[in-house]
């Protein structure tokens, strides 16, 4: 049976098969790119999972800060702190007393934008509070910055610090509720930070005189706290099992307070356990 097709010469089968060949180099093209864009996107997202996580792990107290062993000579320091840069509270409430020679010193390393500062103040601050007022027990802050980054706005945590222990000197009566209010303003990480307009209004209302409170914007004590913050990281026995600072860290009499913090109570049955001894 005789084909009703018309045959094609040879030069057009020749022609049809270059062109099936080139379609089918681009269709292999386009499998090539899409392949390629898929692994990219992969190989992003592995990466981007791996940078997390190490942030995750060696983020958790802020970034890595060298440590040095004591503050430098010749820094300007508030007049009411120690020779390791803490800020004093005792039964007075002033910033710069003690609750005696027999009291307990209780350190505790706070940054201003850290969560878990907050918590700690909120579930244990009217436990110290008390055993402050009542001489049991001589609070110490230390008051450090490492979350800078953590802040929208610019070293919130380095101001804020710095505007304590600038208070702490000019008016220490109000330092210690000026702490506290601190933390019950403090911003989300990631978040605005308070201006020092914000900063200096949280003092007043503490009772800071106005005209001390607009000091608070020089910043006077920026480098301390910064002094202060590698002095915390180059203390061995303020780091945990990894080798890392972190905040809070909490001090009863020297050695560090190993409990739950965070249960209502717990700090303030190791203070009075160390004040019977």
């Amino acid at each position: 049976m005789l084909s009703t097709h018309p045959q094609r010469s040879t030069a057009d089968r020749r022609a049809q098969a270059q062109a099936n060949a080139d379609q089918a180099a681009r269709d292999q093209a386009r499998r090539d790119r899409r392949t390629r864009v898929v692994l990219g996107a992969a190989t992003a997202l592995a990466v981007l999972t791996v940078a997390l996580v190490v942030w995750f792990v060696l983020g958790r107290g802020g970034p890595r800060v060298e440590g040095i062993s004591e503050l430098p000579e010749g820094l300007d320091v508030p007049s009411v702190s120690d020779a390791h840069g803490g800020i004093s509270f005792g039964s007075s409430g002033e910033a710069g007393s003690t609750s005696g020679d027999d009291a307990v010193r209780v350190d505790v390393y706070v940054d201003f934008l850290c969560p878990a500062c907050a918590q700690l103040e909120d579930v244990n601050g009217a436990d110290l509070e008390s055993l402050r007022s009542e001489g049991s027990a001589t609070v110490v802050l230390h008051a450090i910055s490492f979350l800078d980054a953590k802040s929208d706005g610019g070293s919130y945590s380095t101001r804020a610090a710095a505007a304590f222990a600038y208070v702490a000197d000019e008016a220490p009566a109000q330092a210690y509720d000026f702490q506290t209010a601190l933390f019950d303003s403090q911003p989300t990480e990631g978040a605005a930070a308070l201006s020092d307009e914000q900063i200096e209004s949280i003092a007043v209302r503490v009772g800071v005189p106005a005209d001390v409170a607009e000091g608070i914007e020089e910043e006077r004590y920026r480098d301390f706290v910064g002094a202060l913050t590698q002095v915390a990281f180059g203390d061995p026995d303020l780091l945990d099992d990894q080798g890392r600072f972190t905040t809070p860290t909490i001090l009863v009499d020297g050695t560090v307070f190993e409990g739950d913090w965070s249960r209502p109570g717990e700090l303030r049955a190791a203070v009075e356990a160390a004040a019977a001894d």
